[in-house]
């Protein structure tokens, strides 16, 4: 990958993946407890016939899938504030694309559960439009790690350069770039 001439001041790019991996950590806490919700909604439909889009198990539900693209889109504009963080054609991350329309994919599936349930009301978990919300969350998760890595591949790359407080945590960085960190080599 071609070096981008520096746009920004290091310190002030190190401050904003800083605050990107605070948004990323706080939308993954939301996405994990997407899954305790799953467990949720999986004893709610073994104990009722019939519920709705107005249960309480998938108000909670939802909710993450309107919350998570919302606030992908908002890492999305913020992330606009890194230009080495741009994706090709100076567009958006592509890793930040494919989560935001895995979420997206999620969120459209709601109106086609609801659909679904209207017409057909048995409550399994392998009917095909619940395998919609399997694969958008899956896609949005490839996309997210994707995502992840660069920011912490571009972090890496300034932590590098910019020269260390500590001469120890320095010299590691050294190592670390020249592949010797975990070598045998070192005597």
């Amino acid at each position: 990958m071609a070096q981008m001439p520096a746009l920004i001041p290091k310190e002030v790019e190190v401050q904003r993946l800083k605050k990107i991996y605070i948004m990323v950590i706080c939308l993954g806490s939301i996405a994990a407890s997407v899954e305790v919700d799953n467990f949720v909604d999986g004893s709610l439909h073994q104990t009722s016939i019939r519920d709705s889009a107005f249960t309480p198990a998938h108000w909670w539900l939802y909710s993450h899938f309107v919350a998570l693209p919302v606030g992908w889109g908002m890492v999305a504009i913020y992330d606009r504030k890194v230009p080495a963080l741009r994706g090709p054609g100076n567009s958006m991350n592509t890793g930040l694309k494919i989560t935001i329309l895995g979420y997206l994919a999620t969120m459209f599936t709601i109106g086609v559960n609801e659909m679904w349930h209207f017409w057909f009301v048995e409550e399994i978990f392998a009917v095909p439009n619940h395998w919609m919300f399997n694969m958008g969350v899956v896609v949005a998760f490839m996309g997210a790690l994707a995502y992840v890595v660069r920011v912490y591949a571009r972090l890496v790359e300034l932590g590098a350069e910019m020269p260390a407080r500590n001469p120890y945590v320095a010299e590691m960085y050294k190592l670390a770039l020249e592949g010797k960190l975990y070598s045998r080599s070192i005597p």
